[in-house]
């Protein structure tokens, strides 16, 4: 059977835990926040091109929305899926080199046809 090691924390160890702990979640739920801001933010857009208020076209209106998308994915990845960690490297690699060759060859295939 395999052997249990209990190991038995400081009270400064407890403390630190608990302060790292309170942080992450305080960022937590800063994030969260931004992204439903963004979130608002793009949906008050839209309001705003369906309603014909002046200086909000398409093309003005879609850049952005796909603006805020990008940066809601990046946050949810970095923050919700623990990326921001430590021992995360790895598969932040592989994430991004993904990331990078999805954006890349579809390029390089619109590229291609045009020209």
């Amino acid at each position: 059977m395999a052997d249990i090691q209990v190991y038995k924390k400081s009270p400064a160890e407890m403390e630190l835990g608990r302060r790292r702990g309170k942080q992450a979640m305080r960022a937590q739920v800063m994030m969260f926040s931004l992204m439903i801001f963004l979130t608002l933010l793009s949906f008050s857009m839209v309001v705003a091109f369906e309603s014909g208020v002046v200086g909000f076209s398409k093309f003005f209106i879609i850049p952005i929305i796909m603006l805020f998308a990008a940066v809601q994915v990046g946050l949810q990845l970095y923050y919700f899926m623990h990326m921001s960690e430590k021992g995360h490297g790895i598969p932040q690699m592989f994430m991004f080199t993904g990331a990078l060759l999805g954006f890349l060859i579809p390029l390089t295939f619109v590229t291609i046809v045009w020209w």
